[in-house]
């Protein structure tokens, strides 16, 4: 009986490990591509950030995918 009760808690703690996970994966993606987008906006001088914003767009597209895809392998039973 002791075994059935610390099934589901155990199930609970690896749901947050596994979407912690996640959210440190989301902020390196979306800050690589921004700090890129960064350094192409020095290295070209422009007076708009544009290289920045793109590429922080890009980084938040390509990690919402990253997610979504990672939630449709997730079985929630």
């Amino acid at each position: 009986m002791e075994t059935q009760n610390k099934q589901p808690n155990n199930n609970k703690i690896k749901s947050y490990v596994q979407y912690s996970g996640l959210v440190f994966q989301m902020m390196g993606i979306i800050g690589l591509f921004t700090f890129a987008g960064y350094k192409l906006d020095q290295n070209q001088a422009s007076k708009t950030p544009i290289y920045t914003a793109i590429l922080s767009l890009l980084g938040v597209c390509i990690s919402l995918y990253m997610v979504i895809k990672s939630l449709k392998k997730t079985d929630f039973r």
